[in-house]
């Protein structure tokens, strides 16, 4: 059974999945769909028109994480949750720390730091301090031993990976400081690049943003 992983690879989260089905080696098949369209076909498969969805046999899967225990419920080989199920709701906690705490708060920053548009002071100031507070909370729960949650590669580094890059570069852009300065990121994503499903997400993020950037440019 083949899924079809649909997005594009510039967005964070449908890498995040795309980085789960190369870790696990389950074969997939990708199709370029972008975020702002609200075709009646899209909504059918993913009701808010968001990426990434999944298309299965069984019907479309919208939401990543809904995507990810999906994957990891039907395709058991190179777990990326324990067996363990205290252990796997750590792994699970961390990712929620990860995108609810961290990475949907500096999204609310985004439009200045990527796109041209304008975040008003009293946002950059509201977002800052839930920013380190979120940091603070996630480092609390973080092993970095030498992966998120310990020993093993997990659904938690998925999301590490593809999450944490983005926070730093846009708290840099717009506050002049890395809020994540305080965890051990850089010596850990150097590791994560030695694994060859982290560097073909990430060579593949780099292009396919490219392309947006030029098509976003056609536009004005």
């Amino acid at each position: 059974m083949t899924l079809k992983l649909c997005g594009f690879s510039a967005s964070n989260y449908y890498n995040k999945i795309k980085l789960q089905l190369l870790e696990k080696e389950v074969p997939f098949e990708e199709e370029l769909v972008w975020v702002g369209t609200t075709e009646a076909t899209l909504l059918q498969r993913s009701p808010l028109g968001k990426v990434p969805f999944l298309d299965t046999p069984q019907g479309p899967i919208s939401e990543s994480m809904a995507c990810a225990e999906y994957i990891e419920a039907v395709f058991p080989q190179n777990p990326l949750l324990p067996s363990d199920p205290y252990a796997a709701a750590k792994v699970r906690e961390l990712i929620i720390y990860s995108e609810l705490h961290i990475e949907l708060v500096g999204r609310q920053l985004y439009p200045e730091a990527f796109f041209g548009g304008k975040v008003s002071d009293g946002t950059k100031e509201r977002t800052y301090k839930q920013l380190v507070k979120g940091v603070a909370s996630f480092s609390r729960l973080t092993r970095f031993a030498p992966y998120i949650a310990g020993s093993q590669f997990t659904l938690a580094d998925c999301a590490a990976v593809a999450h944490l890059p983005l926070v730093a570069s846009v708290s840099k852009l717009i506050y002049g400081e890395d809020v994540l300065a305080g965890l051990p990121l850089k010596d850990y994503l150097r590791a994560m690049n030695e694994r060859a499903s982290v560097r073909k997400v990430n060579a593949d993020r780099k292009a396919n943003t490219e392309l947006l950037m030029k098509l976003n440019a056609s536009k004005k």
